[in-house]
């Protein structure tokens, strides 16, 4: 009955030494796991900042894109102004040239 006591025994202990090296172990792993936690963590973090910054920007590249569409399109609006100006100015240049032709034919 001793030596069935003692195999008892020692199985016990080869079981408590197993769990033993499994909390460990487990123990190892959720240190681990908390560590990744702080690391993805700080990840987030500055991926949030630079996600912020970057809507910062482009927000601030949108108004400069809708000033600068405004300002081609005045520029465009001045550029149909003065070609007409300019056709206008022309035709006028002409009648002159074509009536100074008809006074030189004249005399």
């Amino acid at each position: 009955m001793d030596s069935h006591l003692l195999e008892l025994q020692r199985d016990a202990n080869r079981q408590i030494s197993d769990l033993k090296f499994k909390l460990v172990k487990s123990e190892q792993e959720v240190t681990t796991l908390e560590q990744n936690v702080i690391r993805l963590e700080g990840q987030v973090s500055r991926y949030k900042g630079a996600s912020e910054n970057a809507e910062k920007i482009e927000d601030e590249l949108k108004v400069e894109k809708r000033k600068l569409q405004r300002e081609l399109r005045s520029a465009l609006d001045r550029i149909d102004e003065l070609e007409a100006s300019n056709s206008h100015l022309s035709k006028r240049l002409e009648k002159m040239k074509a009536n100074r032709n008809a006074l030189l034919a004249q005399q």
